[in-house]
């Protein structure tokens, strides 16, 4: 006969063994990373077996996602306890970046999940949904009662510049793993707060105005340049490699690199492994294959930007950002998830990310650093950190629009921001 107590006594067992798993592969994310563990590795760090693991999670997703929720929980608590030491009107971001900085493997495994759910099929897409719902609600309370007692400017709309904070925020988080020696999250936030006491557009009146003339020549669009398909063989060679392309792209940005085959792309393309490595001889390879074509499209619409002066180059981005939402949504899903999965550096494509954002920032920096000297910057704003955090936000935005494409608008968001930094 079964007793209340006999049923609670296997329910406490069961919630014990379910911590312990969870602890595990905290554990084990942490040190080995996410890709380098596999579900046996925990079973065995948790002294369950492999079938008494999947009882209660079925998968790794799970248990990323339940990982990164207990992080967020906590997250949300420490939130609240900092607002609550704080002085009314206070601005407690740095704070919370500072305390998220030193928990153990929290920023790593916060950009792996970022990543890997960003596919609608993902299980742990709507919980991360709710959370940038949690956080821009926490986030507007904050900028609120600032408002209030007048730390931020007046005429700023708060719940824009949540969902900016935000996404900035996300994206300093991801980048400063892959530059940490140009990238400290909480001075970037503790400078963006700074900021935030000046009234939207703000600059000197006593400073000059922009000049004439620009100062010019702008730099080259960073990026690989457009690549041409010259190998020998008919054209139904290259159309066939076009195809590879677009299928292995469609597949790394709904299961990443790392659990997608050799096996699963050329069962898309619907040609033999055999047949796909005669194309792409490795996995690496077909992966550096991919990233250089999204480059090469970005770069090719830039181009096709024809201004003379920095400011006007910059202000140009938000069409491009909604040309790509709107034309190219596979190209924002590779990348999301790809610069999200290479963060450790075993990863192929952790080079080509580091690169990459090095020269983003490179390229951004330069052009804020004409714009100021043609007057179209204020003399106030740093242009080093003007280009770490406009690539920030725009890497954020594109996360935040993959979890509700309905709600975010890149574009928008971004010709908000540089309305604010380069003021008419």
């Amino acid at each position: 006969m079964t007793t209340a107590a006999t049923t609670g006594s296997r329910q406490a067992r069961a919630a014990a063994t379910r911590q312990r798993i969870i602890d595990a592969a905290r554990d084990l994310f942490v040190s080995n990373g996410y890709r380098s563990t596999s579900l046996r590795d925990i079973a065995a760090a948790a002294s369950v077996s492999h079938p008494g693991l999947l009882g209660h999670f079925a998968s790794k997703d799970d248990l990323l996602a339940e990982v990164v929720a207990g992080f967020e929980e906590d997250n949300e608590k420490a939130f609240d306890l900092i607002a609550a030491a704080s002085d009314s009107g206070e601005l407690i971001f740095a704070d919370v970046a500072r305390r998220n900085a030193r928990t153990p493997g929290y920023l790593e495994l916060f950009a792996a999940l970022t990543g890997e759910a960003s596919a609608a099929g993902h299980p742990a897409h709507e919980r991360m949904r709710q959370r940038y719902a949690r956080l821009h609600r926490l986030s507007t309370d904050v900028l609120d009662d600032a408002a209030l007692h007048g730390t931020i400017g007046a005429d700023r709309d708060v719940a824009e510049e949540s969902v900016r904070h935000s996404a900035g925020w996300d994206g300093l988080q991801l980048i400063s793993q892959y530059l940490p020696d140009r990238v400290d999250v909480v001075q970037m936030l503790e400078e963006r707060e700074s900021l935030w006491a000046l009234p939207y557009g703000w600059r000197d009146a006593d400073s000059p105005g922009p000049a004439a003339t620009a100062a010019g020549p702008l730099p080259p669009v960073f990026g690989a340049e457009p690549a041409a398909d010259d190998s020998p063989g008919y054209e139904v060679g290259r159309r066939r490699r076009a195809q590879i392309l677009a299928d292995a792209s469609r597949l790394f940005s709904q299961g990443g690199y790392g659990d997608t085959s050799l096996r699963d792309i050329a069962q898309a393309v619907g040609v033999s492994k055999s047949t796909l490595l005669h194309h792409y001889p490795s996995k690496e390879l077909l992966l550096s294959a991919v990233l250089s074509e999204r480059d090469s499209a970005i770069r090719m619409r830039s181009e096709s930007t024809h201004v003379e002066r920095a400011a006007d180059a910059l202000r140009a981005i938000p069409l491009g950002a909604r040309v790509s939402a709107l034309d190219e949504p596979g190209l924002i899903e590779v990348y999301a998830v790809l610069s999200c999965e290479a963060v450790p550096a075993v990863h192929p494509a952790h080079d080509y990310f580091t690169a990459r954002f090095s020269q983003a920032i490179d390229y951004f920096a330069e052009l804020f650093r004409l714009a100021r000297i043609d007057g179209d910057l204020p003399e106030h704003r740093d242009p080093e950190h003007e280009a770490i955090w406009l690539v920030a936000l725009w890497d954020g935005l594109q996360y935040q629009w993959l979890y509700d494409r309905d709600a975010v608008d890149v574009g928008a968001h971004l010709r908000a921001h540089l309305a604010d930094v380069l003021p008419t």
